[in-house]
C-alpha cells in the first residue's frame, strides 16, 4: 500500500459577500499520491479551515458537481490524482479555482443555474414524442440510439462551459453544453420536432453559427461527449438534412468554404466573403463589403491579402483536393463521426479500427432471440 505523501494545495478564495478581493490561500496535506484532489481540499477544510467553499456529492465522476479548475485545466476534483495534478503543476504546487464563464458563489463554487441550467432550459431538453403513441413500445434503430449515447453520456459537470471561448466573448452564445444536449433529441428518430429545434438554434444569432471551433470544449470534457462535434453535427442536419437557410448566413458562410476549398486547393480569402452572400455583386454583399472596408485596408497594410493575388487568382485545385471531393460526394451516405460507434485512434490501423468498430456494434446490441440486429426496443 502506498504511504502518504505531503501535497501542496494553492486554493482560490473570494467571498463576494465580503468585499474583499480574491487572493490564494495554500495548505499542506498528507495522503497517498493515488488519492484525488477532492480529497485534498477536504482534508485542509477539515484540519485547517472550515471555510472553505468546495460542491461535492458522488466523489466517483458520476454526479459532475466537483468541476473546478485544476492548474488552469478544468476537471473534475474527484477525478484527478493528487501525483498527476501536482507533475503537471508549474512549481509542483497544485493550483485549484473556480470554473470560468460563470458567477462565484464562494471560493470554488459556481452559480451553474445562472449560466449552465438556463441555456440548458433554452434547448427544450426533453423528447417531444411523435403521435400516435404506440400501445407498446417503440422500435429504434440500434445504430441511432448509440449514435445518442456520446451526447448522453454528458455528466452536466459544465467543464465545457468554463472554457469556452465563445462564451467569453458572447456570453448569450447557448454554449457546449445545452447544444450537446439539443443533439440527444434532435439525433433521436422518436423526436417530433427536429426541424423545429433545428431552425430555432439555427436563426439564433447565438446559436449553433456562434460557435468557433476552438475545441476547448473537447478538451475540456471527462466523459468524452465532444460537444463541439455534437455542434458541428447540429450544422449538418440544419444545412444538409433540412435545407435550412438561417438568417445568420451560417448555412451560405459554410457552403461558401466548401465552394473556395474546392476551387482553390487552398482557402482564398478575398473571394469567402463576397461568396457567403451570393456574389461579389450580390445586393446581399455589398452592405457587407463596406462593412468590412476597415478589415480589408487592414489586411491590405500589412500584405496578407494583394491586389494582384485577390483579382487574379486562378481558381485551380490541385487534382488530390478535386479526388477528395469526388470521393466524399460518391458516397451514399454521409459518414458521421462518433467515438461511441467508431472507436478511439489509439491504433489507427486498419485491423485495429476494424475491430474497435466491431466491438462497439456488438456491445449495443440488444441480444434477444427472434430481434434484428438493426432494431432494438426503446420505453
Amino acid at each position: 500500500m502506498a504511504e502518504a505523501q505531503s501535497f501542496t494545495l494553492r486554493l482560490r478564495r473570494y467571498d463576494p459577500e465580503s468585499g474583499e478581493a480574491p487572493y490564494w490561500e495554500e495548505h499542506t496535506v498528507e495522503l497517498e499520491p493515488h488519492r484525488s484532489v477532492l480529497e485534498g481540499i477536504l482534508q485542509a477544510k477539515a484540519r485547517f479551515d472550515g471555510s472553505i467553499g468546495i460542491r461535492c456529492s458522488c466523489r466517483a465522476a458520476i454526479c459532475g458537481s466537483c468541476g473546478v479548475r485544476i492548474n488552469g485545466q478544468p476537471g473534475l476534483a474527484c477525478h484527478t490524482h493528487l501525483d498527476r495534478a501536482a507533475s503537471s503543476a508549474r512549481d509542483g504546487v497544485i493550483e485549484v479555482e473556480p470554473m470560468g464563464n460563470m458567477p462565484i458563489v464562494k471560493d470554488l463554487i459556481v452559480d451553474m443555474d445562472a449560466v449552465h441550467w438556463k441555456k440548458i432550459q433554452r434547448v427544450t431538453p426533453w423528447l417531444i414524442n411523435k403521435e400516435p403513441v404506440p400501445e407498446r413500445e417503440y422500435l429504434v434503430p440500434h445504430e441511432a440510439m448509440v449514435d445518442v449515447t456520446q451526447s448522453m453520456a454528458c455528466i452536466q459537470c459544465g467543464a465545457c462551459v468554463s472554457d469556452c471561448l465563445s462564451m467569453e466573448v458572447d456570453p448569450l452564445f447557448v454554449g457546449p453544453a445545452a447544444l450537446a444536449k439539443a443533439y440527444r433529441f434532435v439525433g433521436d428518430p422518436r423526436d417530433a420536432v427536429q426541424r423545429e429545434r433545428l431552425l430555432d438554434l439555427a436563426e439564433d444569432p447565438h446559436g449553433i453559427y456562434d460557435c468557433t471551433h476552438c475545441f476547448k470544449c473537447i478538451e475540456a470534457c471527462p466523459k468524452g461527449v465532444a460537444p463541439m462535434s455534437q455542434i458541428m453535427r447540429l450544422r449538418r442536419r440544419s444545412s444538409a438534412d433540412y435545407d435550412i437557410k438561417d438568417r445568420n448566413n451560417g448555412y451560405r458562410h459554410e457552403h461558401a468554404f466548401v465552394k473556395n476549398i474546392r476551387k482553390n486547393g487552398i482557402l482564398h480569402e478575398a473571394d469567402l466573403l463576397p461568396d457567403s452572400y451570393g456574389g461579389k455583386f450580390h445586393p446581399r454583399a455589398v452592405p457587407e463589403l463596406v462593412d468590412s472596408l476597415p478589415v480589408i485596408t487592414k489586411a491590405l497594410m500589412r500584405r496578407k491579402v494583394t491586389p494582384g493575388k485577390a483579382l487574379r487568382h486562378t481558381h485551380k485545385a490541385p487534382k488530390d483536393v478535386k479526388a477528395i471531393y469526388n470521393r466524399v460526394e460518391s458516397r451514399g451516405e454521409r459518414y458521421e463521426l462518433n467515438l461511441y460507434i467508431t472507436g478511439y485512434d489509439e491504433d489507427d490501423t486498419p485491423a485495429a479500427t476494424g475491430a474497435q468498430r466491431e466491438d462497439a456494434q456488438n456491445a449495443a446490441e440488444p441480444g434477444q432471440p427472434g430481434q434484428s440486429p438493426e432494431e432494438s426496443p426503446v420505453r
